[in-house]
């Protein structure tokens, strides 16, 4: 078998701290910023998501291929993570459902993967000290070549990724009969906002990361919505000023995560890198408006300034994070704009946060 003989492997921290494992699949080296993932489930979904385009993913949970894949489950068309690193890989699988093993996803993708980590004592560790550039590399004799290469590593402040995710042309989704219409800024969108967006007879038209408001509202939509995506909000100037023109036209807006980073923005709000962020799918938020609790899938490593959203006299803070009391959702008092900084599409909860999704196409009716 393939892995009774496999190469070993080790995980380079940009502070020099490394941690040893084997290599899965392919060999080489794959640079990007650590973070790790707190969900029992959905690992292919992480997997696929534009948001996490180049990051180096931890799994937490212990045991990760154990019910394969399914190609009916990913959410862009290719693998978004840079790497992957996991306590115990799963070669076989057991699921019905399953078209593949993770092995072959992996290879198929040619993602490089390192097994065998003390996954608790590397999570601990980035808790302790914070998210941070880092290799994965087979090159386990060549330390101080692999060092020098990682210092060169961007950090993920200031970083602009949405550009490397975003569609190049725009496209359409969904029924071109149904009711209503979306124009859609793509800043690295998961297909399945756009699935929760056709369920309620919204036909959209996905427009690359830079499109202007001229061409988005050419296409005389009933609303707009800004997506999800990877890296710093700051540099989207353009999107930035799109979401300024939505606002000027009093235009239904709906954004989710890089897009409700981007809508503060708009708004003279200014975001933060967090020492780690939030991913998995069990963060708890309170909706302030309604004084209920949801559980729901985040993964973010930037926020918006609570203190400067709570002077803004035209934001009002409509959700917060129950673990550390950051900014989860705002809605605009004299826009018809919201925005959250969590994944409702994702249904942990399982179905907590669907109702963005309905008030939404609430706010396109008005």
């Amino acid at each position: 078998m393939k892995y009774q003989s496999r190469k070993k492997a080790i995980l380079l921290l940009a502070d020099g701290t490394i941690f040893h494992g084997k290599a899965v699949g392919r060999e080489g080296n794959a640079f990007g910023e650590v973070c790790f993932n707190t969900g029992m489930t959905g690992y292919q979904e992480i997997f696929t998501d534009p948001s996490y385009y180049g990051q180096l993913m931890v799994a937490t949970n212990v045991h990760i291929g154990n019910y394969g894949t399914n190609e009916e489950e990913t959410e862009s068309d290719s693998i978004k993570i840079s790497g992957l690193i996991v306590k115990n890989f799963s070669y076989e699988y057991s699921r019905s459902l399953a078209d593949s093993s993770l092995q072959d996803f992996l290879e198929k993708h040619n993602l490089l993967a390192i097994s065998d980590v003390d996954t608790r004592a590397l999570v601990s560790y980035i808790r302790d000290n914070g998210a941070m550039n880092a290799v994965i590399s087979t090159e386990v004799d060549n330390i101080e070549a692999l060092k020098k290469e990682l210092e060169g590593v961007p950090a993920m402040s200031g970083l602009e990724l949405a550009s490397k995710v975003s569609t190049v042309k725009p496209y359409f989704y969904g029924d071109p009969n149904a009711i209503y219409k979306i124009s859609a800024l793509d800043l690295g969108v998961k297909r399945n906002i756009l699935r929760n967006l056709a369920k309620r007879d919204a036909y959209i038209k996905v427009f690359p990361f830079d499109a202007t408001f001229e061409e988005m509202n050419d296409w005389r939509p009933d609303g707009f919505f800004l997506s999800n995506g990877p890296g710093d909000p700051e540099p989207l100037f353009q999107a930035i000023n799109t979401a300024k023109e939505i606002l000027n036209n009093n235009k239904p807006l709906f954004g989710i995560c890089l897009g409700h980073q981007v809508i503060a923005l708009a708004n003279g709000i200014s975001t933060y890198k967090m020492h780690n962020g939030h991913r998995g799918i069990n963060h708890p938020v309170k909706n302030l408006i309604t004084g209920s609790g949801e559980i729901t899938s985040q993964n973010h490593g930037f926020a918006i300034n609570k203190e400067e959203a709570e002077k803004n006299k035209d934001v009002e803070i409509t959700h917060v994070h129950l673990n550390d009391n950051t900014v989860a959702g705002i809605r605009m008092k004299n826009k018809n704009c919201f925005s959250v900084q969590y994944h409702p599409e994702a249904s942990p909860g399982p179905n907590d946060s669907l109702y963005l999704f309905d008030q939404f196409i609430d706010n396109m009716k008005k």
